[in-house]
């Protein structure tokens, strides 16, 4: 699984909140490639609740 979070990132903290192992939200969420795999059922939630649709996940 391929997760980005483009430049619509708003840094509102929620996908840091559902899934903290992966997402960190500095000025703007980045991703922990090397957790995503342990994680793609709270990183897929976290997506589907990003308020702006910032996190693309392939």
């Amino acid at each position: 699984m391929d997760v980005k979070v483009n430049d619509s990132c708003i840094a509102c903290g929620a996908c840091e909140s559902i899934c903290g192992d992966v997402f960190k939200v500095e000025d703007v969420a980045v991703v922990d490639q090397s957790a995503v795999a342990a994680n793609e059922d709270c990183v897929k939630e976290a997506a589907d609740a990003c308020p702006v649709g910032a996190i693309e996940v392939a």
